[in-house]
């Protein structure tokens, strides 16, 4: 897919969801930016170049000054802050936007954060704002945090993809560009790894000494060599999570517990760490060779590097150095085995990096459950995906399980003629990924705390189910009248969340998940999946339905809430108890879904 192409694709993907949001007559019209922010921060947390990323339109005047802000992210720990701000021009035709107006962009959000950092916005803010949550969040965590970026996220062509970063009440704030041109590269390519280049002239003073081996085939090449730790720990400092495989990312996050026996090693008796610690593997898609001090040969840098193996031992450099600051990394050596990759073949190149993971990982105390893409619930998804039709016989549903697949597929194809009818066939629309299903099946199985938690932590939870500790038997791989049923409940949470998003103000997500759990609770014995299946909507009672639940399913979270922020309570399963609890209204007559004479069966709390 050409840039040109993808803009329109884009453009049209928002302009998509806004006509889905506006279908209701009673929705205030939509921000286009801010749609358009939350399309790219998913693109950008599907490559993992974020986290998970929170639409949030806020914009005022004090003064002369302008403040502005289209969405955030925070990491699971609290540590790291994204914020967007968006500059959307609703273009078809590649477009220069000037750095005058990016720069303006970023002046804008950087005064949001002082704000929020100096704690004045909180306190002159409405608390039923959408932006309240996060202006309250930041003047508790940020004397904790170790990294914020500002992105302008803009449908234009950028000259500038990054400025000089900027300091805030003590902090550096980084600031980059998200344009529409290396959101493309980014996309295109499937390989959130093309923009990490790690020159060890600069990181480590030299190139460092390494054995290589040309490869017998044409799929990589081979070295061996030594990381200093100290360099290692700067370079989880600067890339964080995305240093690391997407395959065996969700577990690699969790990292930031120091592994202790590391943290001994490294403050007590860094120059045996080489001999105690088994090394790293890294994939790369270049490699420079150059000269060390002594003339041997050695890497000067490489392009695309990934960790595959040994991400526990890379962030604990990093965390025991932050933890114990008076520990010295300049004697730690780590050893390194480094793949250089050469397959033309995008999906067969994926394939050898998921199996580099999958047979590196297995040799140590990374369980094969970690390696969640390769799990054979998740192959099994993805098969019924490829043959199982819609009733109308010519479309379906994708199911994602390599981030970036679905616009490999699409780029496949070749002409646009072929693209276009492929895109009809299989709209992005239909695309779910591993995340989406975890939230679409724990809400309807009722755990909608669980959901509350965010896309990365409820699908950890979700695997969960997946382990064969104690003895207890695998759970048995979906067939097609399963997978039929996953589809159903796929549709039932995005309907839901088209329907309450331009609803309320804040917590749009957690009302979601609770008002689907309450979908289920109250109907579930009674719904119809293969009328849904054959009509692959839900009807406009259904819908209604839908809406009137979410008003005292949102009424509820509140009133329980006890004076706590919504979203932190709704991540205790004692707020979905108290939820079930206060119950809801009878379901209205003339639903077509529901089944005539069906049992209602109802858990009682």
């Amino acid at each position: 897919m050409e840039l040109a192409e993808f803009l329109v694709q884009t453009r049209a993907e928002v302009l998509e969801s806004i006509s889905d949001r506006m279908a209701d007559p009673g929705v205030a019209y939509p921000f286009a930016e801010v749609v358009f922010a939350e399309v790219v921060m998913d693109h950008m947390a599907s490559v993992g170049m974020t986290f998970d990323p929170e639409p949030c339109h806020y914009e005022t005047t004090s003064g002369n000054a302008r403040l502005r802000l289209s969405g955030y992210a925070v990491s699971e720990e609290a540590d790291q802050l994204d914020l967007f701000v968006s500059l959307f021009g609703d273009v078809d035709i590649l477009t220069p936007v000037s750095d005058t107006e990016t720069k303006m962009a970023v002046e804008q959000c950087l005064r949001f954060l002082q704000r929020c950092a100096e704690g004045r916005l909180a306190k002159s803010m409405d608390k039923t704002m959408e932006a309240y949550k996060l202006a309250s969040l930041i003047p508790e965590v940020y004397s904790g945090l170790e990294q914020i970026r500002v992105y302008v996220l803009t449908d234009k062509v950028a000259k500038a993809k990054s400025f000089k970063a900027r300091e805030i009440q003590g902090k550096t704030v980084k600031l980059e560009v998200m344009d529409i041109e290396r959101l493309w590269r980014h996309l295109s390519e499937g390989k959130p790894r093309d923009e990490l280049v790690v020159n060890f002239e600069e990181v480590a003073g030299g190139a460092i000494p390494c054995i290589f081996v040309p490869g017998e085939n044409t799929e990589y090449d081979y070295a061996l060599t030594t990381i200093p730790g100290e360099a290692l720990r700067f370079l989880y400092e600067k890339f964080g999570a995305r240093l690391l495989e997407a395959n065996v990312r969700s577990f690699l996050s969790g990292a930031g517990k120091v592994n202790k026996g590391i943290a001994e090693t490294l403050r007590t008796a860094p120059e045996r760490f080489m001999a105690y610690n088994n090394g790293i593997v890294l994939v790369a898609d270049e490699m420079h060779l150059g000269q060390t001090q002594d003339g041997s040969p050695g890497i000067s840098w490489l392009k695309g590097m990934q960790i595959v193996n040994g991400g526990q031992t890379t962030a604990s450099l990093f965390f025991t150095k932050k933890k114990f600051p008076l520990t010295s990394l300049s004697r730690v050596r780590v050893p390194a085995k480094v793949i250089i990759l050469r397959n033309a073949d995008a999906a067969d190149e994926e394939g050898l990096i998921a199996d580099i993971s999958k047979y590196a990982n297995s040799q140590n105390a990374v369980k094969m459950s970690d390696l969640s893409a390769n799990k054979p619930f998740h192959i099994k998804i993805e098969q019924l995906s490829l043959s199982t039709y819609c009733p109308d016989g010519v479309s379906r549903w994708f199911y994602e399980r390599a981030a970036g697949s679905y616009n490999t597929m699409i780029a496949r194809e070749g002409t646009p003629a072929k693209q276009k009818k492929l895109k009809n066939d299989i709209p992005a629309s239909r695309k779910i990924t591993k995340t989406d299903l975890a939230k679409f099946l724990n809400a309807w199985e009722r755990k909608p705390h669980l959901v509350s938690f965010g896309a990365q932590k409820n699908f950890e939870k979700f695997m969960a189910e997946f382990a064969e500790d104690n003895g207890q038997p695998p759970r048995a791989l979906p067939d097609v009248v399963e997978y039929k049923r996953f589809i159903v409940t796929a549709l039932i949470f995005k309907t839901a969340t088209k329907l309450i998003r331009p609803m309320f103000v804040a917590f749009q997500a957690n009302v979601t998940a609770y008002t689907v759990a309450t979908l289920a609770e109250e109907l579930r014995s009674e719904l119809d999946f293969d009328r849904i299946w054959q009509e692959q909507s839900l009807s406009v009672k259904l819908q209604e339905q839908i809406r009137d639940w979410a008003t005292e399913i949102n009424n509820a979270l509140h009133a329980t809430s006890d004076g706590r922020m919504v979203s932190e309570w709704a991540k205790k399963e004692e707020c979905w108890m108290a939820v079930r609890q206060r119950g809801v209204t009878k379901a209205i007559g003339g639903i077509p879904e529901i089944r005539t004479g069906a049992p209602i069966v109802r858990e009682t709390v």
